[in-house]
């Protein structure tokens, strides 16, 4: 049986992860309208990830005997200044969400609840994944600076960044 603290916890961060599906997902909508297909499609599947990592806790929460909560979100920002910045804010959404997951696995250990030690493993490796990721996408926009050129071919190939990080790592999903 699931500790209430350790219920508690659980259920912060399934509403960050699912606050994290609704910033991608606002950041998704104003790339598409501002003409930035791929980087649209980039940023709907990192949204549907992170939906996928809430479902996957809401799920162990129930399987240990306690309540995963659907919480209430508030409405991202829907405006962003340029894809750099947006793509800054992805890292530090990523390094924020990197911070509660050790946060939570530390909880775990003075709670001595190893069962749910292990399966916050998964969560770690996927933040390295996330991190790197958007640090990856990010030395790729200051490679392109200000040149509209660059930026329409990094539009059109960001799917290749993910595919290929993806591929490096093992392709853990």
């Amino acid at each position: 049986m699931i500790s209430p603290i350790i219920s508690t916890s659980l259920n912060q961060q399934v509403q960050l992860e699912a606050e994290s599906s609704q910033i991608y997902l606002a950041m998704a909508s104003w790339a598409e309208v501002e003409g930035y297909n791929g980087i649209a499609d980039f940023l709907f599947r990192h949204s549907d990830e992170e939906r996928i990592h809430m479902l996957k806790l809401i799920k162990f929460i129930n399987e240990r005997g306690g309540h995963g909560i659907i919480p209430a979100l508030s409405q991202p920002d829907q405006k962003y200044k340029g894809i750099r910045s947006l793509f800054e804010q992805v890292l530090n959404h990523e390094i924020h969400v990197s911070e509660e997951i050790n946060k939570l696995v530390d909880i775990c250990l003075k709670e001595k609840d190893y069962t749910t030690h292990n399966f916050l493993q998964w969560y770690v490796s996927e933040q390295i994944e996330e991190e790197a990721l958007a640090r990856r996408v990010i030395d790729k926009l200051k490679l392109i600076g200000d040149d509209k050129g660059g930026l329409y071919l990094f539009d059109r190939d960001i799917v290749n960044i993910d595919v290929s990080l993806k591929s490096e790592k093992g392709g853990r999903n």
